[in-house]
């Protein structure tokens, strides 16, 4: 049988270049690998480098060394700057940069640098305390918000850190980046500048039974339900990001009850329409300072089912429509970063509209936002 015949078998080929002409015209870049390593509220790794003069710190990985693949040099890396052997789960992003680009150091002769961004995943207390710096080439690591962490970092840093730890939060794709911009479609996430922020008083453990009569109610935030099994999350805008939080919120002297707080927030914030609230439990606050300095008082936890969905609004407390978006319960604790006892909550919230309304448990899947118009739910 004869061999398939191309259509390139019919051109007359041109005279192959010699090797060093064709060496020459390839294009050079460095290649480089670094990571997103977590603490367990959600904090990312960064390291402070000695030989920066201009005081930025760095994700933790470095340069591929001759013939070396990515993730191997990061794995490497990670060994070597922090003396821990972790598994890498998935590149989250891959960026090239300019090789004339502003934040390259004056005077460094770099031909562009295309990196790859790892799942380093989530650090134990116990390999927290085992991370082992050397002090010749690193001066110290913390653990930072994403606000925080890109104040530390050059801009394209920064933007790059941001769109591998959004595509990790949101179960994205890979994101493929130019000079710290996305190439492809730009995800909720990055779209909304959502950051997450670490709330240590959601440390506190999730209370089960009544809320005694001794506490007053001052908050009241649930887990909305729609029918695939996911839960509405409302991201406000401002000056240094959107911060997700669960649709809800203070309990007003014009309220009757909490559930009469969660209607009308979650309809002011989000346009949803509710049904059928199931009390979760109560996370004690000590102080009130949010609220004046009360003192002690419980803010409570519902999951509900969202029966509607109306078209984006401006939030009348705030002037501005919140971002809408749909996550699956794990995501939802993630973005709000609650660390371990939110996704014991979220475990429980999901068990709850299973055992009440027999939806299902959310499949793992992009966050996505919920569209402008609303939604029809069935």
């Amino acid at each position: 049988m004869p061999s398939p015949v191309s259509p390139s078998d019919h051109v007359t080929p041109r005279a192959a270049a010699p090797a060093a002409q064709y060496t020459a015209s390839r294009h050079a870049a460095w290649i480089g690998a670094a990571a997103i390593i977590t603490d367990e509220v959600g904090r990312v790794l960064l390291v402070h480098p000695t030989y920066r003069k201009d005081e930025s710190w760095l994700l933790p990985g470095g340069v591929a060394e001759a013939g070396e693949h990515p993730h191997l040099t990061c794995r490497r890396e990670i060994t070597e700057e922090l003396g821990l052997d972790l598994p890498l789960s998935a590149v989250l992003a891959v960026h090239s940069l300019s090789p004339h680009h502003r934040d390259l150091q004056p005077g460094t002769p770099c031909p562009g640098e295309v990196r790859f961004v790892f799942d380093g995943g989530t650090l134990t207390p116990d390999q927290v305390e085992a991370i082992r710096l050397p002090r010749e080439e690193l001066s110290a690591h913390a653990f930072l918000e994403t606000r925080d962490a890109v104040q530390r970092l050059r801009p394209v840093d920064g933007q790059i850190m941001l769109a591998a730890y959004r595509a990790r939060l949101g179960n994205t794709a890979t994101a493929h980046l130019a000079d710290g911009r996305h190439i492809l479609d730009v995800p909720a996430l990055d779209r909304h500048d959502v950051h997450v922020r670490y709330r240590p008083l959601w440390d506190s453990p999730l209370h089960r039974g009544p809320v005694p009569e001794r506490l007053p109610v001052q908050q009241a935030w649930a887990w909305c339900f729609v029918p695939d099994g996911r839960v509405v999350v409302v991201a406000d805008p401002g000056p240094r990001g959107a911060l997700p939080i669960l649709p809800g919120g203070t309990v007003e002297t014009t309220d009757a009850t909490p559930e009469d707080t969660l209607y009308r927030e979650a309809a002011e914030e989000a346009q949803l329409t509710l049904a059928d609230p199931v009390r979760l439990g109560w996370v004690l606050d000590e102080t009130g300072e949010v609220y004046g300095g009360v003192g002690p008082n419980a803010r409570l936890r519902l999951a509900v089912r969202v029966t509607a969905i109306g078209p984006a609004a401006v939030d009348p407390a705030t002037g501005h429509p919140f971002a809408r978006l749909l996550a699956t319960p794990a995501q939802a604790a993630a973005l709000l970063g609650w660390g371990p006892p939110g996704a014991r909550q979220a475990q429980l919230a999901a068990e709850t509209a299973r055992k009440w309304w027999g939806l299902p448990i959310a499949r793992t899947a992009a966050v996505e936002e919920i569209p402008a118009e609303g939604m029809r739910l069935s």
